[in-house]
């Protein structure tokens, strides 16, 4: 039987582009697409994928999140992250999330192919454009127990509420979203201020973008 592939990628292009590239081999079936990191949680239980190819920077839920959450509740899926960062800081934590492998967006076909099969057969897999001295500084990191930074501080929660604020969600639209009382999603917001030392929307704001939680506004 063909594996089982998940696209997790808000370019709808993309998207299909990728579609269109696992269709013209009979190893592969792609089962389901999602458009942010929240509805790739929720397709991966309810599709079974062998693999979850997923996009770092998305809507709502971003890929970072949801490649822990998938890990948390469906082990045995392989995640693939495909992006555009390169920084040690995305690899690590991307890696720490749970993900399997993790490949350039300018890659290419071959390689994005090599590092899928690679992943399903239970191997590692790191784009070869990431530099030796990225993979060396990860490993490095691994071996040290340091001083938890700011960010690490921060819960799953409170993480996935930065990144609402950063987008220019209202606390009751964040209660909306993650079925919570306006209540709640206040307290978060203060925790995330007191956590940050940042005392306003727009140095959250500021935070997130550096961070890559969400892109830099135009203009």
């Amino acid at each position: 039987m063909p594996y089982r592939i998940l696209i997790a990628e808000d370019h709808a292009l993309l998207r299909q582009g990728l579609r269109a590239l696992f269709g013209t081999d009979k190893e592969f079936e792609v089962v389901g697409e999602a458009d942010n990191g929240r509805d790739a949680v929720k397709l991966t239980g309810k599709l079974a994928p062998d693999l979850v190819l997923m996009d770092l920077n998305m809507p709502g839920t971003n890929g970072m999140e949801a490649i822990s959450d998938i890990k948390k509740r469906y082990p045995a899926t392989k995640i693939m992250a495909l992006t555009v960062h390169k920084t040690e800081e995305y690899i690590r934590d991307t890696l720490r999330a749970g993900a399997d492998g993790y490949v350039l967006k300018d890659s290419t076909y071959d390689e994005l192919m090599l590092g899928v099969r690679s992943v399903l057969r239970g191997k590692t897999y790191l784009s070869p454009d990431v530099s030796a001295q990225v993979v060396s500084g990860y490993l490095d990191v691994a071996r040290v127990v340091a001083a938890p930074s700011k960010w690490d501080t921060l819960t799953h929660r409170e993480r996935e509420i930065l990144k609402l604020i950063a987008e220019g969600n209202t606390s009751r639209e964040i209660a909306d979203y993650l079925c919570l009382s306006a209540k709640t999603a206040e307290k978060h917001r203060s925790n995330l201020m007191r956590k940050l030392d940042l005392h306003n929307t727009a140095a959250l704001t500021t935070y997130a973008i550096e961070r890559g939680l969400v892109a830099k506004l135009a203009g």
